[in-house]
């Protein structure tokens, strides 16, 4: 018996010392938008503020795929046009965009990086986006701040000319230097 379980501690022993010294792989779990979003909204009832992974590239340029991070908030005013807004386009279907329209109970979104628009209703508007965390940095770029209204100003006066901008910064820019 004593031969058994000497063997076993030496298996373990050998077990152990070939995955010592070595790190543990890092585990990540991505939640797809339609499990992670309903869950954030809620907890939206109880806290202030909730910051999500971006996902996708539709508001490239400028923000880029989980890189970047959202700060949300419970819409504290009626959403304007030029707000970037968390809203559910279709059900279970959550995109954050930047309202370009209302016409009523009909809003238009569209993402920095997209040509296309969406509809939703604004009763679908789950949530404001108060910042962006951008690059890594610890310091939030707000919504309200001046750099966000000049830069959101410019680049929707330059919508006749994004096509030919996102093109060029998909093709060119981000292979010749990265991201923005």
């Amino acid at each position: 018996m004593r031969c058994f379980w000497k063997a076993i501690r030496q298996r373990l022993d050998r077990l152990f010392k070939k995955t010592s010294g070595k790190k543990p792989p890092k585990v990540t779990k991505t939640l797809p938008n339609d499990v992670l979003l309903p869950v954030v909204l809620k907890m939206l009832e109880e806290y202030p503020t909730a910051t999500i992974p971006l996902k996708g590239i539709s508001m490239r340029p400028f923000l880029e795929d989980t890189r970047d991070k959202a700060v949300l908030t419970k819409l504290s005013r009626p959403a304007q046009k030029g707000d970037p807004v968390l809203a559910e386009v279709r059900p279970g279907f959550y995109v954050i965009h930047r309202i370009v329209a209302i016409d009523g109970d009909q809003v238009t979104l569209r993402g920095d990086g997209n040509l296309a628009t969406e509809q939703c209703r604004t009763a679908d508007i789950r949530a404001a986006v108060v910042g962006f965390y951008r690059k890594g940095r610890k310091t939030m770029d707000r919504t309200d701040g001046l750099k966000w209204r000049i830069y959101s100003r410019v680049w929707t006066a330059l919508f006749p000319l994004r096509r030919y901008l996102l093109a060029f910064y998909r093709r060119i820019w981000i292979k010749l230097f990265g991201p923005i």
